[in-house]
């Protein structure tokens, strides 16, 4: 395997890490917590239906990362990223309860936890349970669980660190750009392929928050999101993809420092090149010189409070199939939809009800008047961001998915009405019983709107 220390000679040109201008927030309080999560033990992998075996070697070690801020006497908020395709509502409820029973000041609305979306990382208990079109044998759900369980308490420990850490710090921020990410979705003449996608919507933006000591001379962590599917590579081994490379680029670059890497609306963005280790190794280090360039300059000053807030809203599904249009995919030649048929009627039979919509929670952090920060579940496309961004205001927004929970695809109407594998077909695999109805856009943002501060919001002429 190419070894990301090979490239720390590229990173010699970017200069060392200076302190820049001294930010008058000087309310905060900050600590930061990095923690291996790599299996010792076969696991499946998630992300790709393809793989029928548990991974066959480690190729990187993953990582579960905390960062716990405190202005002044308030509740400290914590960000939370993992190298996984996806960490269920479940997990996180789980880890808030056993937080708080151990004493530790955390509140729902200040705890957000980002998922990398690696494909390489184990299957999580709740996650793209239909992947497979299959039930997993006992010993390796058992397995599956086991992970999901040794996760959870990792976590845990992380975010109790952080907290143990927390020291007289100071906040800055500022966005760059990174150009790996591409639009995927294709239109052909039989339908939508995923394929890159030159004049398809993107958001190349790359917020990194900036976390020092109180004297501006150590580099507490750094927190950056981009707008791309971790998905370069395929392969059956542990791996954290160009998210894991980049995060150990900088830990190398920064060995005191934790950087914490989360993902954007890019669900329905790809990085290019892909498929080989190399094209990985590119992206994290085009990724990693530019959060460097930034932290080497001038930041945007953040003060506080940091006000967080949240809203469950319901996102109505379509049609729901009757259990005569259940039984008759049974026989479908798709294992796919057959398996999804199959589990549903299961669900029938023990005279469970079949939702009729996606319970999702819409989470917004404003610290003071100086960045919004917007965290949504799921693999939201990058409509989301770029109305986002339109209706508050750009240089002070940061909007990421995959946030809190990972339960489907989060199509944005223009999406929804083309259709496709990010419109709806990718529900089957998240044991979905169909695909959103219309409108869910406008659930979503009318709730992120009434979350959204006045100073942020965008002035329009009448």
């Amino acid at each position: 395997m190419f070894k990301l220390s090979c490239l720390l000679l590229l990173f010699a040109l970017l200069g060392t890490f200076l302190p820049a201008q001294e930010s008058a927030s000087t309310g905060w309080k900050a600590g930061a917590a990095d923690i291996d999560i790599t299996p010792d033990y076969p696991v499946r992998l998630s992300g790709y239906g393809s793989r029928t075996t548990e991974f066959e070697k480690v190729s990187q070690r993953l990582h579960a990362n905390a960062l716990a801020l405190q202005w002044k006497d308030d509740k400290p908020a914590i960000i939370v990223t993992v190298d996984n395709c996806g960490v269920p509502a479940a997990v996180r409820s789980e880890i808030i309860k056993r937080l708080v029973a151990s004493g530790k000041p955390v509140a729902d609305e200040r705890f957000s936890l980002h998922s990398t979306h690696t494909h390489c990382a184990p299957m999580l208990k709740g996650v793209l349970p239909f992947l497979f079109g299959e039930d997993l044998p006992a010993d390796q759900q058992q397995r599956v669980e086991r992970y999901t369980e040794e996760l959870t308490s990792k976590i845990v420990a992380a975010v109790t660190e952080a907290l143990g850490k927390m020291e007289t710090a100071r906040l800055d921020w500022g966005s760059g750009k990174v150009y790996f990410a591409f639009n995927r979705r294709l239109k052909t003449d039989v339908g939508f392929q995923n394929a890159q996608n030159f004049n398809g919507p993107t958001d190349r933006s790359l917020p990194v928050l900036r976390v020092k000591s109180a004297d501006g001379k150590k580099l507490i962590a750094t927190h950056v999101s981009y707008a791309c599917h971790c998905t370069t590579l395929g392969i059956n081994e542990i791996h954290g993809d160009w998210a894991g490379l980049a995060h150990e680029e900088m830990e190398l670059r920064f060995p005191d420092s934790v950087c914490l890497i989360s993902i954007g609306c890019g669900a329905d963005q790809n990085p290019y090149p892909r498929r080989e280790n190399r094209f990985a190794v590119e992206h994290a280090v085009s990724l990693a010189k530019e959060i460097v360039r930034l932290i080497n300059q001038p930041m945007q000053p953040v003060s506080g409070p940091l006000e967080c807030v949240s809203k469950e809203v319901m996102l109505p599904f379509d049609h729901l199939p009757t259990k005569e249009e259940w039984q008759a995919r049974l026989s479908d030649k798709n294992k796919h939809i057959a398996y999804h048929a199959k589990k549903h009627l299961e669900m029938l039979e023990r005279g469970e009800k079949i939702p009729p919509a996606l319970p999702y929670l819409v989470q917004v952090w404003s610290y003071s008047d100086d960045l919004l920060a917007i965290n949504l579940p799921g693999e939201v496309v990058v409509d989301y961001s770029l109305r986002f961004k339109k209706e508050f205001d750009p240089k002070r927004t940061w909007v990421n998915g995959y946030t809190n929970d990972v339960p489907c695809y989060i199509p944005s109407q223009r999406v929804w009405e083309e259709g496709g594998y990010e419109g709806g077909g990718a529900m089957i695999y998240y044991g979905r019983p169909t695909r959103f109805a219309s409108g869910i856009e406008n659930i979503i943002s009318s709730a992120v709107d009434a979350l959204v501060p006045p100073a942020f919001k965008v002035q329009r002429r009448p």
